[in-house]
């Protein structure tokens, strides 16, 4: 039978050896960023504030949007997309994919004409047809009118992606007034709701809405009342949509990102905030929007994704989220 204080020494001798080892470990995770693919940006980011809506070319770190690993295999080949906010970042890292899977794109947008001409040329690059139109979500008849322009053009709707959003940080919910609380929600629920309306007459079974929610909308932020909010109106939305046009045989997902490097985040964020930005997360970086653009082709992709409906998929850059 072994003796007490020999057991206790042994587990003191495993203990002393795992805090070495913790303490070790710490030092290492604490300084260095975390790359699990291709090597992406990492804080700190440029100390840089852009005014609303947020120009991605004026932005001193371009966003990574092109993929130029990813090899399209024509999973949206011969169908028709709608992208809002595709101008820049997530909804521009969209529309190029969606193109080199076989995809003619429409790219909506609110002002940022340059952008837009900028993701333009790269969807036809990828050579495919693409259409811009300017406009604001808010508006339910540019909605209709957008929607009825591009089956003009292309002759058929079969993917659209609601993306459009308007962030605006606040410290006390007494800062958010009527006005902003309107803006924030007309533009980020009702839109989706009238770009959803005005394409469903279009829409075929193999047809899918996908949404763009946040890990906000899952977790709730402090500094984004009325924007988490929203997101997670989006998220409810998303299922409830889904059961509402399944037999329809048209599919309604979600991707609800993290922290992701593009104009809406230096558009909201004083420069020395947006130095740290997407430092918190297990990754200790920001998503590059490259890294989320294919889950939005597997989800309109009814080959990859089409016993999947009514799914938030988060891509957040931290574990368990």
């Amino acid at each position: 039978m072994a003796n007490q204080d020999d057991v206790a020494n042994k587990q003191k001798a495993i203990q002393s050896r795992q805090d070495q080892r913790d303490g070790s470990m710490q030092k290492g995770e604490s300084e260095e960023p975390v790359q699990t693919g291709i090597q992406q940006p990492a804080p700190p980011m440029p100390e840089q504030h852009l005014a609303k809506p947020g120009i991605e070319a004026q932005m001193e770190e371009k966003p990574k949007f092109m993929a130029e690993h990813y090899k399209g295999s024509g999973k949206l080949e011969g169908m028709t997309a709608i992208v809002t906010g595709a101008d820049s970042g997530i909804g521009r890292a969209v529309a190029v994919l969606f193109a080199r899977e076989g995809a003619d794109v429409a790219v909506m947008y609110l002002n940022e004409h340059e952008d837009a001409a900028e993701t333009k040329r790269c969807i036809e690059a990828e050579g495919r047809r693409c259409v811009t139109i300017p406009g604001d979500v808010k508006d339910a008849d540019f909605c209709n009118e957008a929607v009825e322009k591009v089956v003009a053009e292309f002759g058929r709707l079969d993917i659209l992606v609601n993306n459009a959003a308007f962030q605006e940080h606040a410290s006390s919910l007494l800062d958010i007034t009527e006005d902003r609380l309107d803006e924030t929600f007309r533009t980020n629920i009702y839109g989706y709701f009238h770009m959803a309306r005005a394409a469903l007459p279009h829409l075929k079974q193999g047809s899918s809405i996908i949404n763009t929610g946040s890990v906000t909308g899952l977790k709730g932020s402090a500094k984004l009342l009325d924007y988490s909010a929203t997101k997670g109106a989006i998220h409810a939305f998303t299922m409830s949509l889904a059961a509402s046009v399944i037999d329809q045989g048209i599919r309604v997902n979600c991707v609800a990102p993290g922290p992701v490097w593009t104009p809406l985040n230096p558009a909201d964020q004083s420069p020395d905030k947006i130095k740290e930005f997407g430092a918190s997360t297990t990754y200790k970086r920001p998503a590059q929007p490259e890294e989320l653009s294919p889950a939005y082709v597997f989800l309109a992709s009814p080959v990859c994704s089409g016993y999947i409906t009514g799914v938030i998929l988060p891509i957040t850059g931290t574990v368990g989220e």
